[in-house]
């Protein structure tokens, strides 16, 4: 039987989830921003209903600050619904490239996974 966090998750994959989610929310953010400007108060909310999973509010702020110092996210004021100025944030030209990359990336990782390279030393791990 394999160990279990609290969670009933094993630790290898809770490890997974978390890298993939929480540890790279840039992709989850960029994600949300190429299909229409979002306020940070939002971003988690959206998060949880399009993947599933739902960071701290708080971390959406400090992504988007991040995201915005380098240049990938800039910050429009717009009246939102209730007719208050917010703070919206949308995705730059760099930043549709970097998420380009990072889907790329990943695409690759997976392929690599399911069907590794043949090298000839397959023969080696019988």
């Amino acid at each position: 039987m394999s160990p279990r966090s609290t969670s009933g998750e094993e630790p290898p994959m809770r490890r997974l989830r978390e890298k993939l989610t929480k540890e790279n929310m840039w992709l989850y953010v960029l994600s949300i921003l190429r299909e229409r400007p979002a306020y940070p108060y939002e971003i988690s909310d959206i998060i949880e209903r399009k993947f599933g999973w739902r960071p701290a509010r708080v971390t959406a702020y400090i992504v988007l600050r991040s995201l915005l110092s380098r240049g990938y996210v800039k910050m429009v004021q717009k009246r939102g619904k209730t007719g208050k100025m917010r703070n919206y944030y949308e995705i730059t030209d760099s930043g549709r490239e970097l998420f380009e990359r990072g889907i790329k990336f990943l695409e690759e990782i997976r392929e690599k996974l399911l069907n590794p390279p043949e090298d000839g030393h397959d023969e080696d791990l019988v």
